[in-house]
């Protein structure tokens, strides 16, 4: 794709990766940041999960940022600014951040790929309090770069739990990465229908929630989502014959996966070595399954 015409069908787009813990979803995200910088975009990876570590030299990078709540002050339950979206939905404060403004201790970069780091629980000791300040970072964080828009992705931690949050409302696609488990399959078909009951307006839980301006508030993030829709992937599928199972339970609730990625341990090792991540044949498929991402986006542009 040529990096010179004035519109790609990615550009501003934020795409999310979810699922259940070991389906891929870190490794897809990094493979995708490729294949989508290789088709011609600016790449920012957020890297929102609060536990796994590791995404810097998956990407080939020397060293890891540090955190963004670190940039922000750190989380409520620490002393900092950063709130839990489930009992303040207030957004962000300067949630809009200019990376040539900013110390570059806050990012590492190579080429058309950024990758930026939300927080991580782990490092901030007992009674640091629970990891929503994370997911309000993922949800609002907005990063802006003089050479022209970007494609977002965000890697969530594994689960449901940052959806549930509202963490998914700032996003154009949710990508839910399924493994051959029954939990995978039974997330997807979750996730789908959360998205759907959002799109049809169905209000969030505020019970918990005292003041009527954040009640409201709460409300608008939610009916205004831009979320478009849910896709699929498969991953680490052993043979045909999962994936044909795969298809065949997806299919009965009306879900089509948009790739299917086959396991390679080899992915595996590198992850527990701490190496770049890199295969010719998981490449060919990413490359494709970017490729319908812009078909998706086009399709809804259509309408």
């Amino acid at each position: 794709m040529d990096k010179s015409s004035e519109h790609k069908l990615l550009d501003g787009k934020r795409i999310g990766f979810l699922g259940k813990g070991g389906s891929g979803k870190s490794t897809l995200a990094v493979f995708l940041a490729k294949a989508v910088r290789d088709q011609g975009y600016h790449v920012c990876l957020l890297d929102a999960d609060s536990t796994n570590i590791g995404m810097a030299s998956a990407l080939g990078f020397t060293h890891s940022p540090e955190s963004l709540l670190d940039y922000y002050g750190g989380m409520i339950f620490s002393g900092g600014s950063v709130t839990c979206p489930v009992d303040d939905p207030t957004p962000l404060p300067e949630r809009d951040i200019y990376l040539e403004r900013i110390s570059p201790k806050y990012y590492v970069q190579d080429g058309d790929i950024t990758l930026l780091i939300a927080g991580k629980i782990g490092e901030l000791g007992p009674g640091a309090g629970c990891d929503g300040p994370v997911a309000k970072i993922a949800r609002d964080l907005r990063i802006h770069f003089a050479m022209g828009p970007s494609v977002t992705l965000v890697d969530f931690k594994a689960g449901f739990e940052d959806s549930a949050r509202g963490a998914i409302t700032s996003l154009d696609w949710v990508i839910v990465v399924v493994d051959p488990t029954l939990a995978a399959i039974e997330m997807v078909s979750n996730m789908c229908d959360m998205v759907g009951r959002m799109k049809a307006f169905e209000p969030p839980a505020t019970m918990h929630l005292d003041d009527p301006d954040l009640i409201a508030l709460a409300n608008r993030i939610f009916n205004e989502s831009r979320i478009q829709g849910v896709l699929t992937i498969l991953n680490k599928v052993p043979d045909n014959e999962t994936e044909f199972y795969l298809r065949r339970e997806l299919q009965i609730r009306n879900i089509d996966p948009i790739g299917v990625i086959y396991e390679d341990p080899e992915l595996s090792m590198k992850w527990l070595k701490g190496e770049s991540l890199l295969g010719d044949v998981i490449e060919k498929e990413v490359y494709r399954i970017a490729q319908a991402l812009e078909v998706r986006s086009s399709m809804v542009k259509a309408q």
